[in-house]
């Protein structure tokens, strides 16, 4: 039954990829094609995490792990859903996927016009280190480099699990619940603990 005020968050399975498809379509303009969802599913070096309200799917984020780096590729939030904060639990929950696989860094790249991107991803800790000149094929736009290092360190560890009990929080109190299709297992640091969400 729907529950407005219930929220899921999941690694996406191969029936989830025509949802996540329409999702790219009103948010990145047909940024993937089907074909390309259904290969993030099946890829062991792939974390792809739905956010879904109800039946509806909301968000969308997806991480490459290629050697000891996490790349994150994509990073998506309906129209209806954006200011919410909800891409900010996307991109922990993709951290959180890193740090369990163990890896060092994570990197991305964003427009430089988007400041609302940009500024999540400076709350949370990343850091340009250099840009892509004319990077985007449809405006010419330039990307930043971003990057976040010490994964494995406690100390970043430890901001990253008090962010997402910051936005848990923030959750409760508006009256919202987030539901984790794994159950929450132990990865502690300190008096905060993180989910593990694994496919």
């Amino acid at each position: 039954m729907y529950d407005p005020a219930s929220l899921r968050l999941c690694p996406l399975a191969l029936d989830h990829v025509q949802a996540a498809r329409q999702l790219d379509e009103q948010t990145l303009g047909g940024f993937w094609a089907l074909d390309a969802y259904q290969r993030e599913v099946e890829s062991e070096a792939s974390d792809l995490l739905g956010l879904w309200q109800g039946s509806e799917l909301i968000g969308l984020g997806c991480s490459w792990a290629i050697v000891d780096e996490a790349h994150i590729t994509l990073l998506a939030i309906a129209p209806s859903h954006q200011g919410q904060g909800w891409g900010g639990l996307l991109l922990l929950a993709l951290l959180q996927a890193a740090i369990q696989r163990q890896l060092a860094w994570a990197t991305l790249e964003v427009r430089t016009s988007n400041q609302v991107a940009i500024s999540l991803y400076q709350k949370v800790g990343f850091q340009e280190v250099g840009q892509r000149p004319r990077y985007y094929a449809d405006t010419g736009e330039a990307a930043r480099i971003l990057w976040l290092k010490g994964l494995r360190e406690p100390d970043v560890q430890a901001a990253i699990a008090q962010q997402w009990q910051q936005r848990q929080q923030r959750l409760q109190q508006q009256g919202l619940q987030l539901h984790l299709d794994k159950p929450l297992l132990a990865h502690s640091t300190e008096d905060h603990q993180l989910p593990v969400i694994t496919g």
